[in-house]
């Protein structure tokens, strides 16, 4: 659980520009505030302290103006930006990543027992002000907008908008995806480069990332025709981003320290010559 907590407060810095230090989070987010009483309140629900969970929870609703019920079931890196007026049902369950802003309500549209409150899976965002009601299913990396009202299955990578919901944004193109996947292995966020963007950076960044992935696909085929010919060829994780930043920091610091030796040596070298001659 500590390493959950962990992560729920360091998440912040990925998904809030304004948070700075990890003292500024633990005293004012109340996001954070009421996730840390739900992990508490969940665990003495998962030991069958029921009334003490529920006044636990009653309490961070009170302090934070979030309620999340002790019995919903939520994942790793969950943030909640703003949160007041969240409200989380009791079975509701949510994946790793998931952003909730201001005034979402996951909530039931039955009174019967059992499941009642939506699955949100991974890496998906809610915007402020939205309803996902009843027993349904958010796909991973969907995107809800503000004051939408989700009354149906949401596929992966869609966007809903409206009341009720309705998709304007089936899936990503398959060449996305694989920008994506390639962002991805080199340790580098490219959540905001899109075809739609005129931005010639962006365009720049694409074609990167495309030339990235055709390399990697090559070296791919050439290590596996050398292993069928025999030959023992190790794999090779790729290198993140900041790791190769560094490295190649490490070098030019390495050069310039070359060069500025070099040149101080050879002062040195005239000065013996002039003697010698």
């Amino acid at each position: 659980m500590l390493a959950k907590i962990k992560e729920d407060i360091y998440c912040v810095f990925d998904r809030d520009p304004a948070s700075r230090t990890v003292f500024e989070i633990l005293t004012t987010y109340p996001g954070t505030h009421a996730l840390l009483i739900y992990r508490f309140a969940h665990f003495l629900w998962s030991k069958n302290l029921k009334w003490l969970a529920r006044a636990f929870s009653y309490f961070g609703r009170w302090f934070t103006g979030i309620e999340i019920h002790p019995g919903a079931t939520i994942g790793r890196r969950f943030f909640i930006d703003h949160g007041t007026g969240v409200v989380i049902g009791e079975t509701a369950e949510i994946g790793d990543d998931v952003t909730l802003y201001h005034g979402v309500t996951l909530g039931g549209t039955t009174w019967r027992k059992g499941k009642r409150h939506p699955t949100v899976e991974d890496n998906v965002v809610v915007g402020a002000g939205a309803k996902i009601l009843g027993p349904i299913t958010v796909g991973k990396n969907a995107r809800v907008g503000s004051n939408a009202v989700v009354l149906k299955d949401v596929p992966e990578d869609a966007t809903m908008v409206g009341i009720p919901a309705r998709e304007v944004k089936r899936d990503r193109s398959a060449i996305e995806r694989q920008r994506q996947q390639t962002a991805s292995k080199i340790g580098f966020d490219a959540y905001g480069v899109t075809e739609d963007m005129p931005d010639p950076m962006a365009e720049a960044v694409n074609q990167l990332l495309d030339h990235i992935h055709a390399t990697d696909k090559r070296f791919d085929e050439m290590c596996c025709a050398l292993r069928k010919l025999g030959e023992h060829v190790e794999s090779v994780q790729p290198l993140e981003l900041n790791d190769w930043m560094q490295q190649c920091r490490q070098e030019a610091g390495g050069s310039s320290a070359q060069k500025s030796t070099q040149s101080a040596e050879t002062p040195v070298q005239d000065d013996q010559n002039r003697v010698a001659s």
